[in-house]
């Protein structure tokens, strides 16, 4: 992914809303399929890492990435936003593409 590819990504989600969240559960295999099922149906994703969580944001964003096959746009903070694209039907146009 390019920089420029990134920078657009970054722009969608700053207007997202945290819709999926972390707790001193972790990462689950629930979810794993539900962050998956997630990323199929809207290619991006933001996701709140509660303090609880077992692991830091950064460990926590690798672990999800390398999970889902796909791509950490960024992690501020305790969020992370997911991108990976739906072969199918993509939603987003990258810059680029």
């Amino acid at each position: 992914m390019t920089s420029k590819q990134r920078a657009y990504l970054k722009s969608l989600a700053a207007n997202r809303e945290s819709l999926y969240q972390i707790g001193k559960g972790g990462i689950t295999p629930k979810v794993i399929q539900t962050l998956d099922e997630a990323l199929t149906a809207r290619e991006l994703i933001k996701v709140t890492l509660h303090e609880t969580s077992p692991e830091e944001p950064d460990k926590t964003g690798k672990t999800l990435a390398e999970a889902l096959t796909c791509e950490i746009v960024q992690i501020i903070g305790r969020k992370a936003v997911l991108y990976r694209k739906n072969g199918e039907h993509p939603k987003i146009v990258l810059p680029g593409e």
